[in-house]
């Protein structure tokens, strides 16, 4: 089932005020920075738009458990594992209308970290506590093989890009433009796939 426009809006305004695990921001804070710092460095808008939803599928979870009326756990995962599998949870939901350069850096920013730490000796001395524990839960360091292999996947370069954004977006207190900026972004890239879809 496909998400609409309206329904990304509303898991923000559900959840969104929600904290990002053990860190000092909200998961809208945490999505509006991470877009912030993509936007800044002169990125495409798809990816850009990668940046703002690449945690959907936290918010998905929290929606999720919410109708089955469990509690959350206490390091922000809710499924109590602190790995819910999220870079995973959104893609069908925005897969049909949403093209490949949003859809699949999203999927790939967890083994972005996963490369990253295993090609950049400084990478990984950045991380939060809560990205190292998550790092483990995830599959650890890539080898080398690994980390070749993934650095050819499409789309894995602008996923490490986003990857680095949001390592970065967890600090509070910063100003980023507001909600609606990157949802105007998001609609514009909506509309345009709709076109293109109903073109073929």
């Amino acid at each position: 089932m496909a998400l609409e426009l309206e329904d990304i809006r509303a898991l923000f305004d559900a959840y969104g005020s929600r904290a990002y695990g053990k860190e000092a921001v909200t998961q809208l804070e945490h999505a509006l920075q991470t877009a912030h710092l993509g936007e800044s460095e002169g990125a495409e808008q798809e990816l850009i738009v990668a940046a703002f939803l690449h945690d959907l599928g936290h918010l998905i979870g929290l929606s999720k458990h919410h109708e089955e009326g469990a509690p959350s756990s206490d390091d922000g995962s809710p499924f109590g594992t602190g790995d819910d599998l999220h870079q995973y949870v959104a893609l069908p939901f925005l897969r049909p209308v949403l093209p490949s350069a949003v859809v699949d850096p999203i999927g790939l920013h967890v083994e972005a970290k996963r490369c990253l730490c295993a090609i950049d000796p400084t990478y990984r001395a950045k991380l939060s506590p809560l990205s190292i524990h998550t790092l483990k839960l995830q599959g650890g360091i890539y080898t080398k093989e690994e980390a070749d292999a993934f650095q050819h996947r499409p789309f894995a370069l602008d996923a490490m890009r986003l990857r680095r954004w949001d390592d970065a977006a967890k600090v509070p207190g910063v100003k980023t433009p507001p909600f609606e900026h990157y949802f105007s972004m998001l609609s514009q890239i909506y509309a345009q796939h709709r076109e293109t879809r109903a073109a073929h």
